[in-house]
């Protein structure tokens, strides 16, 4: 058999060459498709399981039910509470908080903290004094106040006291007393449904 022109023989080979380059590249492609396909999976999942710890440990969303703290909170408003903020700091006056109800524990309220372990708190025809000083509450707008009064008293340690915005409506430690502290677990932050409502929650 004549020896092949080795041009000829260079010709023939590059297509074969490329033919069998071909599913090779293909193939790498595939497999970087697969991969990113399970990076992107992995991220999503990772994602999801850090979702679930901040809401598990740190965030809980919750329903209002009812309208003592009109305006601010709506009825079926739906919020974030912050469940560890009060592990690293202090109750605040003014913070509006979410605790299990003293007589039932089973149930849940919502109400804004007005005087602190040690305070002294009355009520004159619906103004509220703390420590000698009438309170400022911004707050409670004229159309939601009342008229009631309370006897000077003094909020035992470890224990708020709470009321409502709405002050008309609201059953607060007007009626079942100061909130020990042990009772008080989140700290209402932020108001994401419904859009309209959406918001810090000051």
């Amino acid at each position: 058999m004549p020896p092949q022109d080795p041009q000829t023989a260079q010709a023939s080979a590059s297509p074969e060459t490329k033919q069998d380059q071909a599913p090779i590249g293909e193939a790498t492609a595939a497999v970087r498709k697969s991969g990113g396909v399970g990076l992107w999976l992995r991220d999503l999942a990772i994602s999801a399981a850090i979702s679930v710890l901040i809401i598990t440990f740190l965030y809980q969303p919750v329903r209002v039910e009812g309208t003592s703290m009109l305006p601010r909170l709506e009825d079926h408003d739906r919020l974030f509470i912050n469940k560890f903020v009060y592990h690293i700091e202090s109750i605040h006056r003014g913070d509006v908080v979410v605790f299990h109800y003293p007589r039932d524990p089973q149930k849940s309220y919502i109400k804004r903290v007005i005087a602190l372990p040690g305070d002294r708190i009355w009520i004159d025809q619906g103004r509220v004094w703390v420590n000698g000083k009438p309170l400022r509450e911004r707050y409670v707008p004229d159309a939601f106040r009342d008229s009631r009064s309370m006897a000077e008293m003094v909020v035992p340690q470890e224990s708020y006291f709470m009321m409502g915005d709405h002050r008309s409506i609201s059953s607060d430690s007007r009626e079942f007393g100061p909130v020990d502290r042990d009772l008080i677990y989140g700290k209402a932050v932020f108001i994401y449904w419904p859009a309209k409502d959406a918001g810090v929650v000051e």
